[in-house]
């Protein structure tokens, strides 16, 4: 990690919600004694460290201009409101609402086809205007929960009924600020490779990326979380490129001081193409930012609220014989959570080569299981085709 020594201190904070803070963030908010304010009754406080804040303090270093790491998106109320009337407040309202940045990143994509559909108006409204195939998905949403990739018009029948069902099922799991079921977005398939990226970007508008993962699919109708997996190769193939496009986006909207997760397609071209872009958090349930830590060795929470860059030539030597991975545990193995007695995670782990972490979730309160940690080493790649293509079905009690 590196810093000018003759730049000036910097302040910044940390904001968490939940549902979730990881035992590493919090490790990682003690050791480098980082402000903190909890914006929820859900957020234990303890272990957080020396540096804990309340509401008004909080207020006073975001509006300063302090730099602001979330651990959830259910901070963003919270802060949109702290921020109010800054250019952060609206960076984050057209990054959130994919909509928004869709329109925002025009210039850079004039033929992208997309639109925007009132839930309300779903069962009367026929795709005249969008060719098949296409996607359907919450304009402001999380996850890949309610996304639906519609491949011809029998296929609309089909996906109008099920996304109903989405959303009502998802009702009340998040925000509406996290997930809103009111507004829909309507978009042309993206052909290409996945990646996700964790960024941020400095104050003169220039990205720093501090994790870089492959977001493999079972097959191609599938919009699965089930694996992202980061390794040297795919480092040092896609560091130059995602950080000269994050760049080309920073100069367009604007952007300065602010971390993202940022998912994309590639197509086969080579143009790279956003998914959506998630401002101020890395990816959520503190999975992408945790994993560099396993792989990479550095502290992504710290490098953006203290301003230290990756040295990646130096962070990538001599691990190129493995890759990293985090395994989604997302339910689809189509009995409701409320009706799932327990899950075997023990025999699941025993699948992988080495699990570094085991988290499980709450699976009658939200759509998974948990998530896994797992480094595979070469040649032991089948691991992760195995998992990526498991229902799950096996694994409950």
């Amino acid at each position: 990690m590196s810093r000018d020594p003759h730049a000036p201190p910097l302040s910044g904070v940390m904001i968490l919600a939940g549902p979730y803070v990881s035992a590493d963030l919090r490790a990682s908010l003690r050791e480098h004694r980082l402000p903190v304010f909890c914006t929820s009754a859900d957020v234990d406080p303890a272990g957080l460290g020396p540096g804990l804040l309340d509401a008004a303090a909080a207020t006073a270093l975001v509006r300063a201009g302090a730099r602001v790491l979330t651990n959830s998106e259910n901070a963003l109320d919270w802060l949109v409101g702290a921020a109010a009337g800054t250019p952060l407040a609206a960076w984050v309202a057209a990054c959130k609402d994919k909509a928004r940045t869709r329109e925002l990143l025009r210039p850079l994509y004039p033929d992208f086809r997309f639109r925007t559909l009132a839930t309300a108006a779903l069962p009367g409204w026929e795709p005249a205007d969008m060719p098949f195939p296409f996607v359907i998905k919450p304009a402001v949403g999380f996850f890949s929960l309610g996304v639906h990739v519609v491949r011809d018009r029998d296929d609309w029948r089909r996906v109008q009924g099920l996304l109903a069902d989405d959303l009502a099922s998802t009702r009340g799991q998040y925000p509406d600020s996290v997930l809103d079921p009111a507004r829909l977005l309507v978009e042309e398939v993206i052909v290409g490779d996945e990646y996700a990226i964790d960024a941020w970007y400095d104050d003169d508008g220039r990205a720093v990326i501090t994790n870089i993962l492959h977001h493999p699919f079972a097959h191609t109708a599938s919009v699965s979380d089930r694996v992202y997996t980061t390794s040297v190769a795919l480092l040092t193939r896609w560091l130059h490129p995602f950080t000269t496009w994050l760049e080309e986006v920073g100069a367009l909207t604007g952007v300065r001081g602010m971390p993202v997760h940022v998912e994309v397609r590639v197509r086969p071209d080579g143009r790279i193409v956003p998914i959506e872009i998630n401002p101020q958090r890395y990816g959520g349930w503190c999975t992408t930012a945790d994993l560099a830590r396993h792989a990479w060795g550095f502290d992504p929470y710290a490098s953006f609220l203290r301003d230290e860059r990756p040295d990646w030539p130096a962070v990538c030597r001599d691990r190129d014989d493995r890759s990293w991975s985090i395994v989604v545990l997302d339910n689809g193995t189509g009995v409701p959570g409320a009706d799932v007695k327990g899950f075997d995670f023990d025999g699941l782990a025993a699948r992988f080569a080495r699990v570094l972490d085991c988290r499980p979730v709450d699976w009658r309160r939200y759509p998974l299981f948990g998530f896994l940690f797992v480094e595979t080493p070469a040649g032991r790649e089948s691991e992760l085709a195995a998992i990526l293509a498991d229902d799950l079905r096996a694994w409950l009690a």
